[in-house]
């Protein structure tokens, strides 16, 4: 390709993944291609033609190359076929998350120039305290939502024709958005050839034709499992939320072959009482991660799924990174936390040190990467890229390992670093080793600084049902494994760990709803803490 053809964009040889995904779906325009979350089926040939009326009636409107439309949208049909008309029209894609507040919406909906909210039933209730805080030059439905107009009606008539159109793999596919635990989240640009390039990075052995169950919001990584599916001629069930009982259901009544969970869901599905009597043997493959799993759990959804688990990890500034295979969950690292797997394809890895000059095997450092999915850059914020994107690869800000074979093994992150009197903890390395302890089912540790600015080790801990454990075993279980240093001196049981709008704990929240003061005890403190290992 020519420099100038690279300026303009012009690479005509180049197709997006939803013009790649109506020819898929042209071929057996008969066969199911999604199950509604009341059960309703949808052909290959009517979502095709439903993305077509999406496109022809966006394009109406005056969407094209250079807009942005956001979606204020649930687990729905409406929702999935927007995903895919809006890249035909050439706009930018935006998802606005179901779990964040008004305010960070409303700011994300004017940082990214939103030149149409789309709404559907899902989130009507969370549009009036949105349009209370951010003025929006237009705002549809899709499907019949009072006081919008219904996008969906207005281009009701069929068309035969193909969308048309060019997408230019320059162009900003997506804008991503960071959870945001630190402030306002981060918004990161992914280009259609970025995107396309890792869909075909990623394709899974999931069936013949893959079934993928949607039970976590599209905006995420449910959705990419989504495109996979389809795009393999497969076929996706819609369900509102996660529900273990609701999920297990549809395994063995829709046929599911692939779930996408994060571990505390895979943890809920191992706990619910049906699980004995349900039939998951058509299960071919279960996808976690985005924060870390317990071994001994692990080793249970083996027996009770077979060789079926897959870990990611990633990041949403590099989408995919490494994979374990269902071989590989009990390889171990130093300190007996789990591997995050060898690279995927097209994906290159490289530990450095505080200079950025490489390192050898074994050694610790900060992860650079390079991926077919890796972001373009911030959006508005050249600094910010400048500083984590170096010489075409991504500064992580996590610190790991490679060993001998190429096997990845997380330390924690840069930014995460419990300062302590007796040197740096990454929290990661003791939360590794409390998820080894058969009585922890869950589990965040993080720094609390005192009125000295010296910080202090903290744990959160679920208990395992049917188990009871002490203060005082936590500390001894990581000692053993670690130091003293690394022991946790104040420990709080709690019935759950809360996530961010990524689904990794959040650690704001736990600092602040169990370490604030004259705080209603959430949990069982030892009193004796204050004067243990740690402190």
């Amino acid at each position: 390709m020519s420099q100038n053809q690279r300026k303009t964009g012009t690479d005509h040889g180049f197709t997006g993944y939803a013009e790649d995904l109506l020819q898929v779906l042209a071929r057996h325009p008969d066969r199911p291609a999604v199950l509604t979350a009341d059960r309703r089926p949808v052909s290959a040939g009517e979502l095709s033609a439903l993305v077509r009326r999406l496109t022809r009636a966006l394009r109406s409107r005056g969407i094209g190359p250079g807009g942005t439309v956001s979606l204020l949208t649930g687990n729905t049909p409406l929702a999935l076929a927007a995903r895919y008309a809006v890249p035909l029209t050439g706009a930018r894609l935006v998802y606005l998350y179901d779990v964040m507040p008004p305010k960070a919406l409303a700011h994300i909906v004017a940082d990214v120039d939103t030149c149409l909210l789309l709404v559907d039933a899902s989130r009507h209730a969370d549009l009036g305290p949105l349009l209370s805080l951010v003025d929006v030059p237009a705002v549809a439905s899709l499907g019949p939502v009072a006081g919008c107009d219904d996008l969906v009606a207005s281009a009701a008539r069929p068309t035969p024709d193909a969308p048309g159109g060019h997408t230019d793999p320059h162009a900003d596919w997506c804008i991503r958005h960071t959870s945001g635990t630190t402030g306002v989240p981060k918004a990161l640009q992914v280009t259609h050839g970025q995107y396309k390039r890792c869909l075909n990075s990623l394709r899974v052995d999931a069936g013949d034709p893959p079934r993928f169950l949607v039970n976590t919001p599209l905006s995420h990584v449910a959705g990419l499992c989504a495109d996979l599916a389809l795009l393999q001629g497969g076929s996706v069930v819609l369900q509102r939320d996660f529900d273990a009982g609701a999920t297990l259901d549809a395994v063995e009544r829709e046929g599911v072959t692939h779930l996408w969970l994060l571990p505390p869901l895979l943890h809920q599905l191992l706990d619910h009482p049906s699980l004995p009597a349900t039939d998951v043997s058509g299960v071919k493959r279960i996808t976690y991660g985005g924060s870390p799993a317990s071994a001994a759990r692990l080793r249970r959804a083996a027996e009770v799924f077979g060789p079926v688990l897959h870990s990611w990890y990633g990041q949403s500034e590099t989408l995919g990174l490494t994979e374990v295979r269902p071989e590989e969950h009990l390889l171990t690292g130093r300190h007996g936390q789990i591997t995050v797997g060898r690279p995927m394809p097209e994906v290159e890895l490289d530990i450095r040190d505080t200079h950025g000059s490489p390192l050898p095997a074994g050694r610790q450092g900060e992860i650079y990467a390079r991926s077919p999915g890796m972001m373009r850059g911030y959006w508005k914020q050249p600094e910010l890229t400048a500083g984590t994107m170096r010489d075409g690869w991504i500064r992580t800000g996590d610190i790991g390992y490679l060993d001998d074979n190429g096997y990845l093994f997380l330390v924690g992150r840069s930014s995460d670093l419990i300062k302590t009197l007796g040197g740096g903890i990454y929290p990661s390395e003791v939360e590794a080793v409390l998820l080894t302890h058969p009585a922890v089912a869950h589990c965040a540790v993080f720094g609390v600084a005192d009125q000295d600015a010296a910080e202090h080790i903290h744990a959160a801990v679920v208990p395992a049902a049917g188990h009871r454990i002490t203060p005082d075993e936590i500390r001894t279980h990581v000692t053993t494994h670690l130091t003293r240093q690394y022991a946790p001196g104040t420990i709080h049981f709690v019935p759950d760990i809360p996530r961010t709008t990524m689904g990794k704990p959040d650690k704001n929240k736990l600092r602040e709803q169990l370490t604030r003061p004259r705080r209603a005890p959430l949990s069982h403190e030892a009193a004796s803490a204050r004067s243990g290992p740690g402190r």
